[in-house]
């Protein structure tokens, strides 16, 4: 494998290609303040991975109630901002625009064409489906600027009409950084632009999600910062060039396997707030935390029984990485809630529960994923 050499901790600060990435409140937040939650849980059940599930050319993805991460970007000339998921599981721009009336669309910002001196579009529909809704609109042209990157010519979608729950995510689109195969109507995506039109040094790009919710969450285009990390960067070749796909050995506790027995898929995925498996494996998993569920799939654990609870190891192309119950706990008032989610799904999920500890980088040369313990 070609060595990546280039560390933006050693070059000039104009070529580091970096975005902030925001911890905000997520939607759960935002419907649990209003009183909602419990009755937007029942008419809008999560489906972790809706978001993979090929539709003929039409992206499937899912509203991550949990989801809080989000950088700016802009659109146009002038340009317009917005703040998005950067979602390594998808492969779509997309942004709210003037036309659409939904809701959701109101309480964000909307791109205005008629504002934007290079806008094009030739009014191709464009129709994204979730676990929870959908979102349909029209296809357009224009310069997108990302992290200091102008991308000339970037295809995206303006929404005319979105799910209600997004009314209560603080990202206004999304972002996808998958491969082209997965986007919808052929668009091609932000990265794959970035590395055409030579606008990146290298091929890859690289998240760092600070732990415990602190300040200093980034995403990086075409460069590494050896400073988020610490030790060697394992590197785990993709088993699927769609998604950030690769094989999963086992997951075990205190060297017991307790899911993914004689291996499995997994999707490493910056758009998913937890770690999904299937829903056997993730009963078992929470068994061992002696986790109780509730009818919405929600675990819990007695916020007292934290301190003694074991880590969790993944063992990935055979190298181990281990999360302690520090990372796969989230406490929220009296409530203690573990970071593991079930699926009718045979695939599992890394999302950022997984990702908050490893400085992840995902090397589109190689087509394959680097891990790092963070710093």
């Amino acid at each position: 494998m070609k060595l990546i050499l280039a560390l933006c901790a050693l070059v000039a600060l104009a070529e580091c290609i970096k975005v902030p990435l925001i911890k905000g409140k997520s939607a759960r937040q935002a419907l649990r303040e209003k009183g909602l939650w419990e009755e937007y849980r029942l008419k809008f059940p999560y489906n972790p991975t809706g978001k993979f599930a090929a539709q003929n050319g039409v992206e499937s993805m899912t509203n991550d109630a949990d989801l809080s991460y989000y950088g700016v970007i802009s659109i146009g000339t002038p340009p317009q901002s917005f703040q998005v998921v950067f979602d390594s599981g998808s492969s779509n721009l997309w942004v709210p625009s003037t036309s659409c009336s939904s809701q959701a669309c109101q309480n964000h910002n909307q791109f205005n064409p008629s504002q934007s001196s290079t806008f094009q579009t030739n009014n191709q529909a464009l129709s994204i489906s979730y676990g929870t809704g959908s979102m349909t609109g029209i296809l357009g042209y224009d310069t997108v600027q990302v992290g200091g990157i102008t991308v000339q010519n970037q295809v995206f979608g303006l929404s005319e009409t979105e799910a209600p729950f997004m009314a209560y995510m603080q990202s206004d689109g999304i972002l996808g950084l998958a491969y082209s195969s997965i986007s919808s109507d052929g668009a091609t995506p932000v990265f794959d632009n970035m590395m055409s039109q030579n606008l990146v040094s290298q091929d890859i790009f690289s998240v760092y999600l600070s732990p415990n919710g602190q300040q200093g969450s980034v995403v990086m285009f075409g460069e590494l910062d050896s400073s988020y990390y610490t030790g060697n960067i394992y590197w785990i070749p993709l088993s699927s060039e769609t998604y950030y796909q690769v094989t999963m050995d086992s997951v075990t506790i205190n060297g017991q396997t307790v899911a993914c027995s004689g291996g499995c898929q997994a999707i490493v995925d910056t758009g998913t707030s937890l770690i999904v498996g299937p829903t056997s494996d993730i009963s078992n998993i929470n068994s061992w935390l002696g986790a109780t569920t509730d009818q919405y799939g929600d675990s819990t654990v007695s916020c007292s029984s934290v301190q003694s609870l074991p880590a969790i190891t993944f063992t990935l192309n055979g190298y181990s990485f281990t999360i302690p119950a520090s990372s796969y706990i989230s406490q929220e008032s009296s409530s203690c809630q573990t970071g593991f989610s079930g699926s009718s799904d045979s695939l599992w999920i890394l999302g950022d529960v997984f990702i908050r500890n490893y400085y992840t980088i995902f090397n589109r040369e190689n087509n394959s994923v680097g891990l790092a313990q963070v710093a």
